[in-house]
């Protein structure tokens, strides 16, 4: 029995730890060209890898996904407007024909600065110089109660679950007769007012004016209620007074009730409380209120600053480090003009790629570098059709013509031509068919149920769901 322990123990050991020592120990060296390892195949690590195309230098990029997302249009997968595949690119077919560049479906887990290496789930890399382009992931401030119940919106995945979630909940309505649990299934919270939570509010709302009367006949509409929570004085904090102004009235327009100053106390997923008392019941609790930056192991520590983000110099250059660098969001290039450092958006992540590349060359070459400058595009959102907001500098209209800005500019900015056959068709599909072709729960989201509410919130009136105090209680 002893032997028979020792051997069952032996053979354990190798079946769980031999595979996982082997694994790691695969090590990729570097050859004799310089080699540039690319950490993110988002809008800035793609920009950079193309730029490096022609150069004399080896080029290895890792990203956990084998496909690029157009994160700007998630909001649309997510309310049955696109399809997934449709704002999805393959990072291998980006590359086809680059013959220096090397893609690996990978996770990092580690940064080793002083060996020049980082360790990954598939083996080790060696490097000469090391980019992060690992990009932001939705900031919860700390509240895992929050985490664990809201619907976060910053991939692919995430989206086809918020999707899934909405149209369980609308025909999960259709046969409830708790009056409870119909307000929780057909209120629809969605909470930070930039641009996402805007654009994400916008589009429940045209759902509910211009499809739900239709796949749902028996549905009361009146029940459908879409709020939008900020917590500053405005929505588009970012953009002019006229953009916040005119914003909110297009999402009062299409019947959004827009709640400024307003701050989230918790969410146990079957009710959300803020601050003030305010209690609104809802099984969807969309969660736009904050990104923070995605910061690998190792890199270091007193280069993180506000927002989970890494403090680069005037070339990217993370401190504290000779050859590691970062762009686009997980960057703070913090300067006087910007304290904050650029804005998490498209435009300056791919400036910051172009830059980057220019000066690794020059870095290589021994030749002098040159600073980063952004050039800031301007500011713009959706709320609707012909509904939206554009600021390019001291030009600024909205309307229509602006919501044809709006789709021109992401059309142009999406990743292949496939795509941009697809999305403008189906944009042009719903906006003379008034529908959305998407609406399909593909895989069924689940989570743990959360303990039932005892009673309904006082005074809450279920025929016209309206946001007000909870009566105080006497003793």
């Amino acid at each position: 029995m002893i032997i028979k322990g020792i051997l069952f123990g032996c053979l354990f050991v190798c079946y769980v730890y031999l595979p996982k020592l082997i694994f790691m120990e695969q090590r990729f060296p570097k050859g004799n060209k310089p080699r540039i390892v690319i950490v993110g195949g988002g809008f800035g690590g793609i920009e950079l890898a193309k730029k490096l195309r022609n150069q004399d230098v080896e080029v290895i990029m890792l990203d956990k996904h084998n496909y690029h997302t157009f994160q700007p249009l998630l909001y649309q997968v997510a309310t049955g407007g696109l399809e997934a595949d449709s704002i999805a690119f393959p990072l291998r077919k980006i590359f086809k024909g680059q013959k220096n560049l090397t893609f690996r479906v990978t996770e990092v887990k580690k940064v080793l600065p002083l060996e020049n290496v980082i360790e990954t789930t598939i083996g080790v890399f060696e490097y000469d110089h090391l980019v992060i382009s690992t990009g932001s992931t939705s900031n919860f401030f700390g509240q895992a109660e929050i985490e664990k119940n809201a619907m976060p919106m910053k991939s692919i995945p995430e989206a086809l679950n918020l999707r899934s979630l909405i149209l369980q909940n609308l025909e999960q309505a259709q046969i409830t007769t708790n009056e409870l649990a119909e307000a929780e299934l057909l209120n629809f919270v969605v909470v930070g007012g930039g641009p996402t939570g805007v654009e994400t509010s916008g589009a429940i709302a045209e759902l509910k004016k211009h499809v739900l009367k239709n796949d749902y006949p028996e549905l009361d509409l009146r029940k459908v209620n879409i709020y939008l929570i900020e917590g500053s004085p405005e929505l588009l904090g970012v953009m002019s007074v006229q953009a916040q102004q005119k914003s909110e009235a297009f999402l009062k327009e299409l019947g959004v009730t827009v709640m400024t100053n307003s701050r989230v106390q918790s969410y146990d997923g079957r009710q959300l409380t803020l601050v003030d008392g305010r209690i609104i019941p809802s099984s969807t609790v969309i969660w736009s209120a904050g990104v923070k930056g995605v910061v690998i192991e190792g890199l270091n520590p007193q280069s993180v600053v506000r927002g989970n983000r890494v403090k680069v110099n005037e070339i990217n250059r993370i401190d504290g480090h000779d050859n590691i660098y970062a762009i686009g969001d997980v960057a703070a290039m913090i300067t006087e003009e910007l304290p904050n450092g650029h804005p998490g958006v498209a435009p300056a992540a791919i400036q910051q790629g172009k830059q980057l590349a220019e000066n690794l060359i020059n870095i290589i070459n021994k030749k002098p570098t040159e600073p980063f400058k952004y050039f800031d595009k301007g500011a713009m959102a959706t709320v609707g059709r012909n509904r939206a907001v554009v600021d390019i500098h001291k030009v600024r209209f909205q309307g229509v013509f602006a919501w044809f800005t709006w789709m021109f500019v992401h059309l142009m900015t999406l990743v292949g031509f496939r795509n941009k056959l697809v999305v403008f068709v189906n944009w042009v599909w719903s906006y003379f068919s008034y529908d959305r072709g998407t609406r399909l729960i593909i895989r069924p989201f689940l989570r743990g149920n959360p303990e039932p509410l005892s009673e309904m919130p006082k005074p809450f009136n279920p025929e016209n769901p309206k946001l007000v105090k909870d009566e105080p209680k006497v003793n």
